[in-house]
């Protein structure tokens, strides 16, 4: 029997008072998850939504993980992805790599860059622009 061990992700969204904020992060997550069974996926929200991105950390313990990777959905770097986030996962401003306890053992933690600039957002923006020019 083959053993693996699966990294963990946690997905990091704004929060927000409007429903389709957690929904999309959520339904993103679920999407990551199906496609890639090497990843244990949780949400986790800088605020008003639940669950905290402390909340979803704790139950990473839980899970049997070798790393953890940190992935900000957001477009670009600002407050929250130099200062905010690093924070709320136990890394300095600047700091890209660390560890995370669990089960007794330290794993590797790694923050993921925002999704910043790239031809899959250009390329979606060019989808939204066609789907909107149909109701002319």
């Amino acid at each position: 029997m083959c053993y693996m061990t699966k990294k963990g992700m946690l997905l990091v969204g704004h929060g927000s008072t409007m429903p389709y904020n957690q929904e999309l992060i959520e339904a993103t997550g679920k999407m990551i998850a199906a496609k890639n069974t090497g990843f244990v996926v949780k949400c986790g929200f800088m605020n008003i939504n639940k669950p905290s991105i402390k909340d979803s950390l704790e139950e990473f313990k839980k899970e049997d993980i070798d790393a953890l990777v940190v992935v900000p959905l957001f477009l670009a770097k600002g407050v929250h992805i130099e200062k905010d986030i690093p924070g709320e996962i136990g890394l300095s401003e600047g700091t890209k790599k660390g560890s995370f306890t669990l089960n007794g053992k330290s794993v590797p933690l790694v923050y993921a860059d925002p999704i910043g600039i790239d031809p899959l957002l250009a390329d979606l923006m060019v989808k939204n622009a066609e789907k909107a020019l149909t109701l002319i």
